[in-house]
């Protein structure tokens, strides 16, 4: 057992030291959300500048981490007037915090294509833990030789539990934006030399 060991341990440690390490391609990825307005319809937005890297085999997904940064004044909802807001010290405070953060701390397969990721999310000066649902859409090479991975990631979470607040009441009880923020993300990256 004690010869074992060692190999099994140095086995494990070779599959995570091999895992491919991907920059996130920015011209063919996308960040969005969906809110709720007036509890009746809902309102999509992007980021457009982010960036982050993730490391990944599919032979070994449980090995896989993401680190990804997005700038938060980026915000685009199709709306000048909406998107200052979000902007300011009610939503975002970008004065104070102009990126958000997410790091993985743990991947875990679901089946073939999909696997649940547990990371640490950070906005303002909260941190707190979310799980995508990421689906492999699978890799490619491009037409100038450059390895590629896609995926798509879902999430959702209470903007109230990163200090977002602000609302203001309807005459009919609900609240003029939801608390619930839908996220999804289509993620492609190319594989560092």
């Amino acid at each position: 057992m004690r010869k074992i060991l060692p190999v099994i341990l140095g086995m494990s440690l070779a599959q995570a030291a091999y895992a491919d390490t991907y920059a996130i391609d920015k011209d063919h990825s996308q960040v969005g959300f969906k809110i709720k307005h007036l509890a009746i319809s809902t309102v999509p937005g992007t980021f457009s500048e982010f960036s982050g890297t993730f490391d990944f085999d599919p032979k070994n997904v449980a090995a896989a981490k993401v680190d990804a940064t997005i700038a938060v004044s980026s915000v685009n909802t199709n709306q000048a007037k909406r998107d200052n807001h979000l902007r300011d010290a009610d939503f975002f405070d970008v004065s104070k915090f102009p990126e958000m953060k997410f790091v993985s701390k743990k991947v875990t397969p679901v089946d073939a294509d999909s696997f649940k990721v547990v990371g640490e999310l950070t906005i303002r000066d909260v941190t707190k833990p979310v799980t995508l649902d990421v689906e492999f859409g699978g890799a490619a090479k491009d037409p100038w030789g450059n390895d590629r991975a896609a995926f798509t990631a879902t999430t959702k979470f209470n903007r109230k539990d990163w200090g977002m607040q602000w609302n203001k009441a309807l005459e009919t009880g609900g609240l003029l934006v939801g608390e619930d923020v839908h996220v999804t993300l289509e993620i492609e990256g190319i594989k560092k030399s």
